[in-house]
């Protein structure tokens, strides 16, 4: 009879795995050595190597999550109740501490313990690459100038110098950026993703990305506002010429996030994560992997979603610069907040997924945001209020009741969505880059906008200092899908592509599973 067996130390706290080869190797030592007693032998095995790992599970009853959210409607009401059952599943996870969900949130996917939009959880020394979503560092970016070219003069430039839709930019259209020059390709998260980053620089995707022309009044008041805030500079920026007579300006504001470059950093971070985690824990939906945020790998994720950032700001204002050359003029300021990110604050991760920073900056000023409500409203210019019940976030927009084919299937005729949508954008130009209107980014789509502005005072998560109204608006639109996901036939040469893509994945599979 075996002085231990594989029961034993199961029961003892090994979990079964490479270690039992080692542990087996000891006990037969052990053995040799004419030990016949198995506690001892175990007081032996725990010193020669180590304590049994206790696997970390999800937690029974979900950290406490505040809600800055209510329902005006039936249809709010089922939202907010599925809201709840995502973050009750995800703040089971033994890293995270605590939630929020703000005024936009809705539903985000169906799978276990997916992070909804329009929330945020707080993990300690922990990354949680799905809570920031595969959109990292999606972001809001304006530019405030002076012209006096008409609106559809300025958007007929803007289609000009931007793009929408799948895929990246050709060769003989990229745009150089001195950000693609950095010495960050040797990160294992960015490794041989230079070439995406170098295609889609001035592009923005597709979905809710936008461009949006407005104007705002600057008055006396929002100066008097920004220098007792902290923001001299920005109040300097915005002087005017008579203290009697307000001043209108022109604003540029752009919706966009990483792009390609995101969604595979995200991708190669959640697989980690996934990895990194079953060594650690067991029973744990993907959606909840972590990166352990002081390990080697969770350095190089986080230094990673840093150059995102970067990357993700340059492509913003590498669209405001052509813009702002193509209509001959100059930038009054320009700033800009993310949403979709994770912010380290001492050994706590801030993860929002559609989250606002609302807390005071490193000078201890409240933060400068952009929440955006549909392309028939203002964008809102806010100072973050800093309110610690809800983790000091504000909303990142209006967000959904409905998703896209839901709306689709309500208006299934085509005379009906050209009624709605002439009637949803009355009053200002709204251009879709693919010629075709998308309904389901249409102000029909999203919650109410008076709703989610009141939400915003009513809870405290910001201050609304001034408006940017709407005046037109960019969009994607129905884009086509890329060539890898259209139904039409193949050509011989793109068949041949794919056939040597699936190859190498196949040996890089046999590698890693040898």
């Amino acid at each position: 009879m075996n002085l231990l067996n594989s029961e034993d130390l199961i029961a003892a706290g090994y979990e079964p795995g490479r270690i039992f080869k080692t542990l087996f190797e000891h006990i037969a030592e052990y053995e040799a050595r004419g030990i016949k007693d198995p506690r001892y032998a175990l007081k032996l095995l725990k010193r020669d190597c180590g304590e049994p790992v206790k696997k970390l599970k999800m937690k029974a009853v979900p950290a406490a999550f505040t809600e800055a959210i209510s329902s005006a409607n039936d249809g709010e009401t089922q939202n907010i109740a599925n809201v709840r059952r995502q973050m009750n599943q995800l703040l089971r996870s033994p890293v995270i501490k605590s939630g929020v969900i703000l005024p936009d949130a809705c539903p985000s996917g169906a799978g276990e313990a997916v992070i909804p939009v329009g929330a945020a959880v707080v993990a300690e020394n922990a990354i949680i690459p799905s809570a920031h979503s595969a959109d990292i560092c999606c972001s809001m970016y304006a530019t405030f100038y002076e012209s006096g070219t008409d609106v559809s003069a300025e958007l007929d430039a803007l289609r000009s110098v931007t793009r929408f839709g799948p895929e990246g930019r050709t060769y003989e259209d990229a745009v150089p950026d001195p950000v693609l020059d950095e010495d960050v390709w040797e990160n294992p998260f960015l490794k041989g993703l230079k070439n995406r980053a170098r295609m889609q620089i001035a592009d923005q995707g597709d979905g809710n990305h936008f461009a949006y022309i407005g104007e705002m009044v600057i008055n006396a008041e929002l100066i008097a506002l920004l220098r007792l805030t902290g923001y001299a500079n920005l109040a300097e920026s915005f002087s005017l010429r008579d203290p009697c007579a307000p001043r209108e300006v022109r604003v540029l504001v752009t919706h966009h996030g990483s792009r390609s470059l995101g969604a595979h950093v995200y991708k190669r971070g959640q697989i980690a994560a996934e990895k990194q985690t079953a060594r650690v824990a067991e029973g744990i939906p993907k959606a909840a992997a972590w990166l352990d945020a002081k390990s080697a790998t969770g350095r190089e994720y986080w230094e990673a979603l840093q150059y995102v950032s970067r990357w993700t700001l340059a492509n913003h204002r590498a669209i405001h610069r052509r813009f702002l050359d193509k209509i001959s003029a100059e930038a009054v300021t320009q700033f800009g907040n993310e949403h979709n990110f994770v912010w380290q604050r001492g050994d706590l991760f801030y993860h929002g997924k559609g989250a606002t920073p609302a807390w005071r900056d490193d000078m201890g000023r409240p933060k400068l945001g952009l929440i955006p409500l549909n392309m028939a409203e203002p964008i809102l210019l806010v100072l973050g209020a800093d309110n610690e019940k809800y983790l000091s976030f504000a909303p990142h927009g209006a967000g959904r009741n409905i998703s896209r084919t839901a709306l689709l299937r309500k208006y299934p005729e085509a005379a009906d969505r050209e009624r709605v949508l002439a009637e949803s954008t009355s009053g200002i130009d709204v251009r879709w880059y693919s010629g075709v209107a998308d309904l389901s980014e249409t102000p029909v789509a999203y919650k109410n906008a008076d709703d989610v502005r009141r939400q915003i005072t009513e809870y405290g998560l910001a201050e609304v200092i001034a408006e940017i109204r709407p005046l037109g608006c960019l969009m994607a639109g129905q884009c086509e899908q890329p060539w890898r996901k259209r139904k039409e036939t193949l050509s011989p040469k793109q068949i041949r592509q794919i056939g040597h893509r699936s190859e190498r994945r196949k040996v890089r599979q046999a590698l890693e599973e040898a």
